[in-house]
């Protein structure tokens, strides 16, 4: 169940104030706790309302006072609270896409959140980002974050990413670095496509945002056996590498 609390840390503020396993954790100060990234943002308040829904329906208001960067000592049944938002793009050379059949369901999941790019070092292509998404990075300062660009070249990451939401990817990234936050990138080349002159404006264009594009890494296209059906790709040679 969302927003439930699985853990409840030993001589923690929680613990203090009689919060249990099971419970929920449903408003901060009158503020919806979405996921983990509202959490850790509204508990930086020095005075703080919750309002807990108890395990048998009851809802309990806490007031706590505690230092700005005191946790409350709780551990969510879902890790970010929320559900994880999924990849929606079919690119042409996504790995996951190549992995052999029979293998744990977990390795099969494409995630494309923001959340878990800021916690877990994850990397997103911005495609599935609405308006509210890329105000909330904004407005948290949820930075670094790590984005596969590929290219910044419209048509072309359309084509690539099958997804024609996929050619605003410098419009976001121009607006994300003007409001300070820092980006790690990466490129997969893949030969014949995005590499030469694409490659060059890709770069230059990223280049362009310095010092809050961190980093450019390009990434050699990789291809498995397990490709039945597939957009057929070349691979670099060790003349054209």
């Amino acid at each position: 169940m969302k927003n439930e609390i699985s853990k409840v840390i030993p001589n923690s503020i929680a613990e203090e104030v009689d919060i249990e396993v099971g419970d929920r954790l449903l408003r901060i100060n009158e503020n919806d706790v979405k996921d983990i990234i509202d959490y850790k943002f509204l508990i930086t308040d020095e005075v703080l309302l919750l309002e807990v829904e108890k395990k048998d329906g009851e809802i309990w208001e806490i007031e706590i006072e505690k230092d700005y960067d005191e946790d409350l000592g709780i551990v969510f049944r879902e890790g970010i609270i929320d559900k994880p938002m999924t990849c929606h793009n079919d690119c042409i050379f996504c790995f996951i896409d190549q992995l052999p059949k029979g293998m744990r369901e977990t390795l099969y999941f494409k995630d494309d959140d923001s959340r878990l790019s800021f916690l877990q070092g994850n990397f997103l292509t911005l495609t599935n980002m609405k308006e509210e998404d890329i105000e909330r990075i904004i407005k948290y300062k949820i930075s670094p974050i790590n984005v596969s660009v590929h290219t910044t070249n419209p048509e072309l990451r359309v084509r690539m990413l099958n997804n024609r939401f996929a050619g605003k990817i410098y419009d976001i990234l121009k607006r994300l670095s003007a409001a300070g936050i820092k980006m790690n990138t990466q490129i997969v080349c893949c030969p014949g496509i995005n590499d030469g002159e694409e490659l060059v404006s890709t770069i230059e264009d990223l280049y362009r945002l310095y010092p809050n594009v961190n980093s450019v890494a390009v990434v050699p296209l990789g291809i498995t056996k397990h490709r039945e059906g597939l957009k057929k790709l070349n691979l670099f040679t060790q003349e054209t590498s």
